[in-house]
């Protein structure tokens, strides 16, 4: 099996290695205890498993920030998505029931 190429740099990649650590494992499993289910989906009325411990504040790999956080507990669909959306491009695309942006940070909303 062909191992994928990671296109990382190599900082990034130096970090990335931290997820795979006794003592990140340790630190998933307690935010994990400790809130269960996705923030995100809570705030929107679902109540959902939360599978991912999520760095509120990119650490950009501070490693101090890393380990301590803050953390919050969110599903993989929420993580992958609007979360990374919002830290890409600085708000998210979701839009409300009037098919109007959710987000007051939106450009639609200024």
């Amino acid at each position: 099996m062909a191992r994928r190429r990671d296109s990382r740099s190599a900082e990034a990649q130096a970090y990335r290695r931290w997820y795979w650590t006794p003592q990140w494992r340790q630190t998933r499993a307690a935010q994990l205890m400790a809130e269960p289910l996705c923030r995100l989906c809570q705030a929107k009325g679902r109540i959902v498993p939360a599978t991912v411990c999520d760095h509120i504040e990119p650490h950009k790999g501070d490693e101090a920030r890393f380990w301590k956080g803050p953390f919050q507990s969110l599903c993989e669909s929420c993580h992958n998505g609007t979360k990374q959306q919002v830290e890409r491009i600085g708000y998210c695309t979701e839009v409300g029931l009037d098919g109007w942006p959710i987000d007051r940070a939106h450009p639609a909303n200024r």
